[in-house]
């Protein structure tokens, strides 16, 4: 599975130029994300190329707070020391991976879990150990089980104002990952469905829509190439006001 993923990215050269849309913001500022990627100081990861700008947009809130941070896909540990980087020390990270050679990666600040994410027990282990989760990125192993299972088990985990990212979701268009384009059950068509239950506070006479722990902790869902951003937060019913420095022709 990951030999696909790794054949469909794009190749980058050491010393080569940095690529202007994931180096810089559309401020003009630099992406410190994507200035570490392509100078990157440590370990090897691979990384589509659109992801720094979607990370910094929704994680920069985080950084210097020493955030609890979820990995799952360790691979060959370079995400890992990149967020030790952007966020910053006091940072704790949670490396979720199937492979036992990942353990390498275990320090004082950095805490490897092996098992398989589509495992819904090992999940709710995970749960147990980690109760509060800042930010969980699913850069796992991209099956449709797998990224469900994950969203279903840990979702809850997530702190009211925390994160949930879910990357390489094109998976969700390949039939070899359990795909398919708007093929029933992949994550891709799983999440479309959330988005009913964002506005389900207005559902007159449908039974099948209600209001649930979704809609009651969850402010918005952000679709990019590839990525859900599933941002929390604690939801009231919304109301409707009127509002007028005069008195208007209705009155």
């Amino acid at each position: 599975m990951l030999g696909k993923l790794l054949r469909n990215l794009p190749r980058l050269f050491r010393g080569g130029t940095r690529a202007p849309e994931t180096a810089t913001l559309q401020t003009g500022e630099a992406n410190p994300l994507a200035e570490y990627f392509y100078n990157n100081p440590g370990r090897v990861m691979t990384k589509w190329d659109n992801y720094f700008e979607i990370y910094h947009r929704h994680f920069a809130g985080f950084r210097g707070r020493s955030p609890v941070v979820v990995e799952i896909g360790v691979e060959r540990g370079g995400s890992l020391q990149m967020w030790h980087h952007y966020f910053g020390p006091g940072t704790r990270l949670v490396g979720i991976d199937i492979d036992t050679r990942c353990l390498q990666f275990q320090d004082d600040a950095t805490t490897i879990m092996i098992g398989d994410q589509a495992d819904r027990s090992f999940l709710a282990a995970i749960r147990e150990r980690v109760p509060h989760i800042d930010i969980l990125i699913d850069d796992g192993g991209h099956m449709m089980t797998q990224q469900i299972a994950t969203f279903e088990e840990l979702y809850p985990s997530v702190q009211p104002n925390g994160i949930y990212l879910c990357e390489d979701m094109h998976t969700s268009l390949w039939p070899s990952y359990g795909g398919g384009h708007r093929r029933p059950g992949t994550f891709l068509e799983y999440s479309k469905a959330l988005v009913d239950k964002l506005s389900a506070w207005h559902s007159e006479g449908q039974p099948a829509l209600p209001v649930d722990e979704f809609t009651r902790t969850t402010h918005s869902m952000h679709f990019y190439d590839s990525v859900v951003v599933i941002e929390k937060r604690p939801m009231k019913e919304p109301r409707s006001f009127r509002s007028a420095a005069s008195p208007s022709m209705d009155d």
